[in-house]
């Protein structure tokens, strides 16, 4: 009888080691991949002198290249005019507008980029010429 009961618990016991490692491998498999989004733009630009701004797109680690939408919204510190620039793709996940900045300051820019169903929004601050 003592046998049978420390064989049933070892079967129950190893059933339930089963089922947490089956657990554990879905939800690791369930994990949603996220759009990522880096701005590439320089910290100080020149003014007058054409600056691309770009960002490159990945999802699940892999390169984006067929993003629904890439714009750059550009704004300088203290304005409430803001300017939204239409990206193109550059290959390899790359996508890029170019501008030219004529007044001294700060400026900020924002990359909208929607794929995969998400949409992403970083930040970036740059600074134009020498401001006061």
């Amino acid at each position: 009888m003592r046998r049978q009961v420390g064989f049933a618990f070892a079967v129950v016991l190893l059933g339930m080691m089963i089922m947490a490692a089956c657990t554990n491998h879905n939800k690791q498999a369930e994990t949603p991949a996220v759009l990522d989004v880096k701005i590439d733009a320089p910290d100080h630009i020149d003014l007058n002198k054409p600056t691309k701004l770009a960002c490159v797109v990945t999802y699940g680690g892999e390169k984006v290249d067929d993003a629904n939408e890439v714009k750059f919204e550009v704004w300088k510190h203290g304005s409430s005019e803001r300017e939204m620039l239409e990206a193109k793709h550059d290959g390899d996940g790359r996508y890029s507008v170019e501008k030219t900045f004529t007044e001294a300051g700060t400026y900020s820019v924002v990359a909208h980029v929607t794929a995969r169903d998400m949409h992403n929004m970083p930040k970036k601050d740059i600074v134009a010429g020498n401001p006061e």
